[in-house]
């Protein structure tokens, strides 16, 4: 049995259903669809040079690659390679060859420093130190079970603070965009990354298959979102947060929370039972939001980076 590494093709139901089949094996608390594996193929802001790989044998995709530049980032040369393998199909040599076609392509394209995710696990984190990769920060994967779990109420909003969704931007989602960019700025990571493209950003998050503009949940103020948390489902009964945050002249007003525990009692009511979330370690106001709205750790990435000679 030979493995093979090779490009996605989009357009190919098969390659889109075994690139989601890998990753939500491999990473169960991350939402993946056929739909949004070939959207992010097909509108990744093009300076990115995205390209997804995947590890095939005997027909079989067993592996995969997300592998791209960071192209609002405001130093030069950086990529970024994420590799993850089917559990019961590890040992068979797709993770290293996914690797090297991937730091070879990203060289090629001009990338000095690699940026990836690994699980925190024994195997994962000795795969990629033997490949001169160093660790990094770390980031948390948490669950929240609202079939059976208890949600805090959801407490009124405070004097000119109103709560509108996703979907009330629709006509406009520029002051979404505006407020995206915003707080992606402060976000803790090791990768510097903006949003400086309206298009591209309508184009990539705003037309996403998973985003779910109705259960999306804004904190208005004086008619200008001051706070959001963005909200993901894959078509049944998961939820993800994508991002949630404030514009700097709201914080410390609570409107984050205020956004994240209303959106998840509408999630809860439109029939979602498992929600999910992430968090870098180094992000204590969303931590303790998530503690206080009883989400538990479910598992852990660790990120490496690599310079390249």
């Amino acid at each position: 049995m030979t493995v093979i590494v090779r490009d996605l093709r989009p357009d190919v139901p098969a390659d889109t259903e075994g690139f989601a089949r890998v990753r939500r094996l491999a990473l169960p608390y991350i939402l993946f669809t056929p739909e949004s594996v070939r959207h992010m193929a097909v509108h990744v802001h093009p300076d990115a040079r995205y390209r997804p790989l995947v590890a095939e044998e005997d027909g079989e995709v067993i592996g995969t690659a997300q592998v791209h530049l960071v192209p609002d980032g405001p130093e030069p040369g950086q990529g970024c390679l994420n590799v993850y393998v089917r559990p019961d199909r590890t040992g068979r040599g797709a993770g290293r060859l996914l690797v090297r076609v991937a730091e070879e392509y990203l060289a090629e394209q001009g990338a000095t420093r690699l940026f990836a995710w690994a699980l925190d696990a024994a195997p994962n984190r000795a795969f990629a130190e033997r490949r001169g990769y160093r660790r990094g920060r770390c980031a948390r994967f948490l669950r929240l079970d609202l079939a059976n779990g208890t949600l805090p109420p959801p407490p009124e909003a405070p004097p000119g603070v109103e709560l509108r969704t996703g979907a009330d931007f629709a006509d406009d989602p520029r002051p979404l965009f505006e407020l995206d960019a915003e707080t992606m700025r402060d976000e803790p990571s090791d990768v510097s990354n903006e949003f400086t493209n309206y298009e591209a950003w309508l184009a990539e998050t705003w037309r996403h298959p998973l985003l779910d503009r109705e259960l999306t949940t804004v904190a208005v103020v004086d008619g200008r979102p001051a706070a959001f948390t963005v909200a993901y489902t894959d078509g049944g009964t998961r939820y993800s947060t994508a991002m949630t945050g404030t514009a700097r002249a709201h914080r410390g007003r609570g409107l984050a929370k205020l956004a994240k525990v209303h959106g998840l009692h509408r999630a809860r009511a439109a029939g979602v039972t498992e929600a999910f979330t992430g968090n870098d370690t180094g992000n204590g106001p969303m931590i303790a939001i998530n503690k206080w709205l009883g989400y538990e750790e479910c598992a852990a990435e660790v990120r490496y980076v690599r310079e390249l000679d």
